[in-house]
């Protein structure tokens, strides 16, 4: 089940705390880091159609 932009969001906020900590091996610090570019590809791509749905209302209000 895909995660809501909101959840996508908190995930990403305990990457970059746990990232933060220092404490990591690196081998966990990339994957949380891979995580987190994963996470804000998908974020981009859910708000890039997100604007898209309110642009077409936009211009079908205006017709």
């Amino acid at each position: 089940m895909a995660l809501a932009l909101e959840d996508k969001l908190k995930r990403l906020e305990e990457i970059v705390r746990q990232l933060e900590e220092r404490d990591l091996p690196l081998e966990e610090a990339l994957k949380l880091y891979e995580e987190g570019v994963s996470l804000v590809k998908a974020c981009e791509e859910l708000l890039r159609r997100a604007k898209e749905r309110v642009e077409i209302l936009t211009q079908e209000v205006e017709v």
